[in-house]
């Protein structure tokens, strides 16, 4: 039995596409165990696979043009330590990320959030041109000096969250969507953290579009 997507497959295309369409509507790997009559072991190692795929593809569209672009730091994981913004809880999962204003996000988890941890990434992915909002993180101060001439900061210790164009709000909101979809699958190991925040970034950049056509045609061309 041939299967175009999944190289090496005993299981038809019909029921990959129908693992698929269910992945692609963000169901877990149970429902679609049950919705799609494969064993559940099955199922997780194609959601493995479909995971690495989407990974590759988000870390190739990384790549920002110049534009409004804003810096932000998150934590995932245990809960905040009252007074430290979560950088020296245990437990957590430290995360940074950019948007462009009406455009992508990116994310990358990171073993700290110092200048030498960070600035590496925004130089390696918007050019000098672009315009950086960021929040008053030390690690953001040498940003200037980096090529980046368009520095604005977000007074966030006065209490100021938005001043005319100067805000994160865009990659904050993100923040909150991608914990509000973690949050819901529960239980995520550590190992494999990685791979779940990119797909939530791959499903916010192509949210407008059709994720199953886009990944069943990224799978006759590149099978699994």
């Amino acid at each position: 039995m041939k299967n175009r997507y999944l190289k090496g497959s005993h299981i038809s295309e019909t029921k990959f596409k129908v693992v698929i369409r269910h992945f692609a509507l963000d169901l877990n790997g149970m429902q679609i165990a049950e919705l799609s009559g494969l064993n559940k072991n099955t199922v997780t190692r194609i959601l493995n696979l479909v995971r690495e795929r989407i990974k590759a593809l988000a870390q190739a569209e990384s790549v920002f043009s110049a534009g409004e672009i804003e810096v932000d730091e998150s934590y995932f994981g245990a809960r905040r330590v009252k007074g430290k913004r979560g950088r020296g809880a245990q437990g957590k999962t430290a995360v940074f990320g950019m948007k462009k204003r009406g455009d992508k996000v990116y994310t990358q988890v990171v073993k700290n959030c110092s200048a030498a941890a960070l600035v590496p990434i925004i130089k390696g992915l918007a050019p000098d041109q672009s315009v950086i909002y960021s929040d008053e993180w030390r690690a953001y101060d040498g940003l200037v000096d980096a090529g980046y001439k368009q520095h604005h900061r977000v007074k966030h210790s006065q209490g100021v969250y938005a001043e005319g164009k100067a805000h994160i709000n865009g990659i904050e909101n993100f923040w909150g969507i991608a914990k509000t979809r973690l949050a819901k699958l529960r239980g995520i190991k550590r190992e494999t953290f990685h791979l779940h925040l990119k797909e939530t970034e791959w499903r916010f950049n192509h949210r407008q579009e059709n994720l199953c056509v886009l990944l069943l045609n990224e799978f006759k061309r590149n099978p699994l």
